[in-house]
């Protein structure tokens, strides 16, 4: 029994001082334990680096690192903002030893230590009366770095030195810094770099000690890129007189016109002997073009009409409902003297009928569209033909507008480049302005021939003829409604159509009214009191029917 009870007591006694045993090998563990993921970590025990200073400028570097772990990398400090419009460069070069540099990472070999070399150039910058060396020395690896260590010797006596630990803009001191007993060598020591941190060194020099200077980049802000100063300011005086001197030659082209039109201005009566004699014998196609220098839809419109107060097609009003669009249809005149009509007279009728004898207004598509091309293509031959234009207006506006859009591509892309590269980005500016004025100038440079011009001054006098109310009293009744007939296509280009429109209902060839005109029928239960109405509504209608083609310009 008493056996049992000490084999007992021996067993809790060796229980106690197992778990004593555990517990006071417990911190030991711990310790253990922290070491290893320390030494997994890994750091930068020691980091020496000594720093020669060339009177080329080059800063010649040797370092020798030692440390614990994988090899860690280190970020070289390559650029720096220098002022307001440039970043400062540190280019690396000769780099050897025992690491790679990829970019500005360095990534070291081996196991436990390693010897980098490699020069750097733009770490001199030149002061009012010194030099001064700065270069981050030590530092932006990816682990802590526990001792640094740098020297720095040049081919002068120093004047100063000052050296800063931390992230790359910190103001505060390193650890140590001194010069030897020579007073041209620097010695610098900095305890406890945490990863990424850096130690920059400072050391001045005498004027002259180097040639070395900064490598400048200009760093591209919106605020410097179009910078005014001597260059640009005189390329923009350069691009004013270059538009000025543009104004001069669009008046020279131009400005002949216009003193040929005021010379020779004044209204014009187009009644000879009774009968309608437009002056110049201009048509009214002819009209719109060579006033405007474009071939319009009104011009289209105008002629179509023309063709029919002149016989060759009639235009029969067709009847409708009240919510129904009004139409037309367009009849082609047996026996009408075809071979007698202008070119593109002639391309508009075929357009028109195309081998039929008569069509809805409402129908002008298909083959019509697709012809109206080569109309408007006779037209500008034709004022050419006519001597009115040494070359097609529209020719001449898309030279000068394909030279503008050029002149402006090439300034944004000019623009572009120089904004980026340089301060200069008003140069430019400048061809876009000169290619934007010279595409919508463009648009004026058509001018015409002094025989134009001449007979634009009587095509205005002729409007004003018809502006003035002066209606020809003396005109013979029965000669009237063919004559006022004649006017109203031209009606048509100088908008005053509802005007002649009345006119034209006010006369028949007895001096009475009638149901219908030789030219234009209207439907049942009309008469020509509606007959303004009915021309308003045409010409507006034939006008949008030709616009959708988009073969001509809009009005």
């Amino acid at each position: 029994m008493a056996g049992s009870a000490l084999h007992r007591a021996a067993g809790s006694v060796a229980v106690v001082a197992t778990l004593a045993l555990a517990l006071s090998a417990s911190p030991a563990l711990a310790a253990g334990t922290a070491g290893t993921a320390s030494t997994l970590a890994g750091k930068v025990t020691d980091d020496t680096v000594t720093l020669e200073l060339r009177q080329d400028g080059v800063l010649h570097v040797k370092e020798t690192i030692a440390f614990e772990g994988s090899p860690p990398t280190r970020k070289l400090v390559d650029r720096t903002r220098y002022d307001d419009g440039n970043d400062r460069l540190y280019q690396i070069t000769n780099f050897k030893g025992d690491g790679t540099l990829t970019g500005d990472s360095i990534t070291l070999k081996g196991s436990g230590s390693a010897t980098l070399e490699y020069d750097v150039k733009g770490a001199v910058t030149p002061l009012a009366d010194a030099q001064e060396l700065r270069w981050y020395a030590v530092g932006a690896w990816s682990v802590p770095v526990a001792l640094a260590k740098v020297t720095v010797k040049g081919p002068a006596q120093l004047q100063n030195l000052s050296c800063f630990a931390g992230v790359l803009s910190s103001a505060i001191g390193c650890t140590t810094a001194s010069p030897d007993h020579t007073g041209t060598t620097a010695e610098f020591e900095q305890q406890e770099l945490g990863p990424g941190e850096v130690l920059t060194v400072v050391v001045g020099y005498p004027t002259g000690a180097t040639k070395g200077a900064p490598v400048l980049e200009r760093r591209f802000e919106l605020s410097n890129a179009f910078t005014l100063n001597t260059v640009t300011g005189g390329a923009l005086a350069g691009l004013l007189v270059l538009m000025l001197g543009g104004l001069g030659l669009l008046y020279w082209m131009r400005g002949r016109d216009a003193r040929v039109v005021g010379h020779e201005s004044g209204s014009l009566n187009a009644v000879e002997n009774g009968h309608f004699a437009p002056p110049d014998g201009v048509r009214p196609g002819q009209i719109g073009t060579l006033m405007d220098e474009q071939a319009d839809v009104i011009d289209v419109t105008a002629t179509i009409v023309d063709l029919a107060v002149r016989g060759f097609i009639r235009i029969d009003e067709q009847p409708r409902q009240a919510y129904d669009s009004p139409d037309w249809m367009l009849v082609r005149m047996a026996g009408a003297p075809t071979n007698s009509l202008l070119t593109y007279e002639r391309a508009l009728y075929d357009a028109i009928f195309d081998g039929r004898d008569a069509v809805l207004l409402s129908h002008l598509q298909g083959s019509f569209a697709a012809n109206l091309g080569k109309v408007r293509d006779a037209l500008y031959r034709d004022v050419v033909t006519q001597g009115w234009f040494a070359r097609r207006p529209d020719t001449v506006r898309t030279r000068w507008t394909t030279f503008g859009v050029l002149f402006t591509v090439a300034g944004v892309l000019a623009t572009v480049a120089l904004a980026w590269f340089t301060t200069y980005g008003l140069l430019g500016l400048a061809l876009i302005i000169a290619g934007a004025a010279m595409a919508v100038g463009g648009q004026y440079m058509p001018a015409k021939t002094s025989k134009g011009a001449g007979a634009l001054a009587h095509t205005l006098g002729f409007r004003e003829y018809l502006a003035s109310g002066d209606i020809g009293g003396d005109i013979p009744p029965a000669q009237r409604v063919e004559l006022f007939s004649r006017y109203l296509p031209y009606a048509v280009i100088f908008d005053s159509v509802e005007r002649w429109a009345r006119v034209v209902t006010s006369v028949t060839g007895n001096g009475q009214q009638a149901d219908n005109l030789y030219w234009y029928h209207g439907p049942a239960e009309w008469d020509l009191s509606k007959f303004a109405d009915s021309m308003r509504t045409f010409t507006m209608t034939t006008s949008g029917a030709i616009s959708s083609t988009r073969q001509f310009r809009s009005l």
